[in-house]
């Protein structure tokens, strides 16, 4: 029996595609497809316990583009059924490597390639050039590819319309963010002075310690909920901003009840234990935190922006919405969630389609993967 899917990552470690990989490569081994994970030298995703059936194929090389060859031999000697890659480069590379070694006519193998980038706003900070170099390689490389998987609507609207990419070579895939057992409620608190100590609720923001978070308006907007209700803040994540926020936090008078504790590896077990996350962030491509907020039952409010946050919480059904960067008005949504916040199994509905078995049925059909 042949490979069923080939998947080409390059990855930073720590990124959305690492955790995609982390929890989609499993649970399709668990269903009984062979997997294979090809990789750029000295970059993710890594495993902690590499799957049955699944085996990790190292390229060779140590950039996307020289990586060529490689993956030409690959599909030339498995022809698996699927390849599925993310991220610019690693797209462009698998585009030409199906192409060398299969044709262009017919090729044997299904390649889905996939982003979850705004595109347009991504462009737009990076300047003209780069914008210039991504709208010509997507909406002219993208079309040789079988299908386009990205995280949310708004990023696939924001695709076409920037591009000029059919919108129907487009296709929006849930990600596969959280365990069933979450949903369940299985999340022991963590070791942290702050829970089980009767002490005031804790407000929670999650993300690296960057400008594209936005921690400064969480801040500000907790300095102002202060006044009428006591509580605490904390963020998890580490990044370079994160001298620039203990800056702010004693310019706002704040630094007593914020608490940063860098990264952690288990998320998830300390927003179980919040009152409220907070979902601050300029530019998103769907928003796993707040996902995973929700998901653990924890009510949530969050930023207006593209794209993710909006779907994810159906138009402020599941959490109000706010203008981003707008501090007083994320101050007032905090406040009034904290005061009356919605049923925990309420907000689980809004998660449930990124439950990882879920989001790997999705990825089944999206990847054209044989039934089983």
């Amino acid at each position: 029996m042949g490979i069923d899917l080939a998947l080409f990552f390059a990855t930073s470690g720590h990124s959305g595609v690492d955790r995609l990989a982390r929890n989609l490569v499993p649970a399709l081994a668990r269903r009984g497809y062979r997997v294979d994970v090809l990789k750029v030298h000295k970059h993710g995703p890594d495993f902690q316990e590499v799957p049955e059936g699944v085996r990790i194929i190292e390229l060779g090389t140590a950039h996307a583009y020289s990586s060529v060859p490689a993956v030409v031999r690959y599909l030339r000697r498995e022809r698996p059924r699927s390849l599925y890659c993310d991220k610019d480069r690693i797209n462009h590379t698998a585009i030409l490597a199906r192409a060398l070694a299969q044709g262009l006519a017919r090729p044997s193998t299904f390649l889905a390639v996939g982003t979850g980038t705004t595109l347009s706003i991504d462009c737009a900070r990076r300047g003209w050039f780069h914008a210039l170099k991504t709208r010509l390689s997507t909406g002219r490389l993208y079309p040789y590819a079988d299908r386009v998987i990205v995280t949310s609507q708004g990023v696939a609207e924001d695709m076409a319309a920037y591009t000029g990419l059919a919108r129907d070579l487009i296709e929006v895939v849930p990600c596969p963010v959280v365990p069933a057992s979450v949903f369940a409620g299985r999340c022991p608190p963590p070791r942290h002075p702050w829970f089980g100590d009767g002490g005031p609720p804790i407000i929670m923001g999650l993300g690296e310690l960057c400008e594209r978070k936005d921690f400064p308006t969480l801040m500000r907007a907790f300095a102002l909920i202060q006044r009428d209700y006591t509580s605490r803040l904390m963020i998890l994540g580490r990044g370079k901003d994160r001298d620039s926020l203990l800056a702010l936090a004693r310019e706002l008078g704040i630094a007593a009840v914020l608490d940063l504790p860098g990264f952690v590896a288990a998320p998830l077990d300390y927003l179980a234990q919040a009152s409220l996350f907070a979902f601050t962030s300029t530019l998103e491509g769907l928003g796993f935190a707040l996902i995973e907020a929700l998901a653990v039952g924890v009510p949530a409010v969050a930023t207006d922006c593209p794209s993710g946050p909006r779907e994810i919480l159906q138009d402020g059904k599941f959490g109000p919405l706010v203008p981003v960067g707008d501090h007083q008005a994320l101050a007032a949504a905090m406040l009034a969630t904290l005061r009356d916040p919605p049923a925990p199994d309420f907000l689980r509905q809004a998660a449930w389609p990124y439950e990882i078995e879920n989001a790997t049925s999705a990825y089944v059909r999206a990847l054209n993967l044989r039934p089983l």
